[in-house]
C-alpha cells in the first residue's frame, strides 16, 4: 500500500501524506511522494496541493535507521530528491496542520509557498540528536528570512508557532484549523488557474536567485522569456487585456 494518495480535483493535484502514524520519512516514503509528484504532472495538473491525512503533517525522520551509526544517504541522492521536489515545474502549496518536526519541516519548505493552521507547530530538532537538518533546511529557511533566524531555529531546536513563522516570512499565511482544507486548496486552485507557463518561469527565476543570487538568475532570464512568449497563455492574456481589463484572461496551461 502506498504511504502517499494522489487524486485530481480540478487542475490541482492533490498528495497526501497517509503513512501511519506520522508520516515518518523513510526510503519508500519518499519514492511515494516522488511518484504521486510525477503523476500530477503526467496528468496535467497545474499545481500541486502536499497535505496530510494523518493527525500530524510530517513528524520528521525514522530516526531507527540512523541508530547505533546507521547508514547515511549520499549527497548526490539528497541533491537529486530536492530537485525533483522544488523543481516540479508547477506552483506547489503545503497545507500544514499539526506537528511539523524536522524534516516536516523540511518538506513543507520544498513548496513555494505554505499555509499553516493556527495550531500547527513547527521545529527543527535535529540539533537535540546530535544531527544537522538532512534535507536542506538550514538553507532553506536562510533563503526565506535570513541566517540569523536560520540559525535560531536550527540550534535550539525549539518549537515554534505558525504565528511568528509567517511575521519571520518562514510561511505564507496562517489559517483557523477548520478553514485549513479549503483555505489552502483555494490557493492551489487560484494558481492553477494561473499562466502556467509563466509561473514556472516566475518559480525557475526565483529558485535560481536563491541559489545564485541575481546574477544567476539573470543567466537564465532570456531563456525564460522566451519559453513564456512562446505559451498560447501570453497571447491570451494580452488579448484579454486589450479587449477586457486586466484579471479577464481566462488561461488554459500551455
Amino acid at each position: 500500500m502506498s504511504t502517499v494518495t494522489f487524486e485530481k480535483d480540478g487542475a490541482v493535484g492533490v498528495v497526501t501524506m497517509a503513512k501511519p502514524p506520522h508520516n515518518l520519512i523513510e526510503d519508500t516514503f519518499l519514492k511515494d511522494l516522488l511518484t504521486a509528484y510525477g503523476n500530477a504532472v503526467d496528468q496535467g495538473c497545474r499545481a500541486i496541493l502536499l497535505r496530510s491525512g494523518m493527525r500530524h503533517f510530517c513528524a520528521g525522520a525514522d530516526t531507527a535507521g540512523f541508530a547505533n551509526g546507521g547508514r547515511r544517504r549520499d549527497q548526490k541522492g539528497f541533491e537529486e530528491l530536492l530537485d525533483a521536489l522544488e523543481n516540479v515545474p508547477v506552483p506547489t502549496v503545503a497545507a500544514v496542520h499539526g506537528g511539523a518536526l524536522g524534516g516536516g519541516v523540511e518538506l513543507a519548505l520544498t513548496c513555494d509557498m505554505i499555509v499553516a493552521a493556527d495550531t500547527a507547530f513547527f521545529g527543527m530538532a535535529e540539533a537535540s540528536l546530535g544531527l544537522i537538518p538532512l534535507l536542506g533546511g538550514v538553507q532553506r529557511v536562510v533563503q526565506r528570512v535570513g541566517p540569523a533566524r536560520a540559525k535560531e531555529m536550527a540550534m535550539f531546536g525549539r518549537r515554534h508557532d505558525p504565528a511568528t513563522l509567517e511575521r519571520w516570512g518562514v510561511i505564507n499565511l496562517v489559517t483557523a484549523e477548520a478553514d485549513l482544507p479549503a483555505v489552502s486548496l483555494s490557493w492551489a486552485k487560484q494558481l492553477a488557474a494561473g499562466p502556467t507557463v509563466a509561473l514556472r518561469g516566475i518559480k525557475q527565476l526565483a529558485n535560481h536567485s536563491a541559489r545564485s543570487g541575481i546574477a544567476g538568475a539573470d543567466a537564465h532570464q532570456t531563456e525564460t522569456n522566451n519559453m513564456m512568449w512562446a505559451s498560447a497563455d501570453q497571447k491570451r492574456g494580452l488579448t484579454a487585456f486589450m479587449k477586457s481589463g486586466p484579471g479577464s484572461a481566462v488561461f488554459e496551461g500551455n
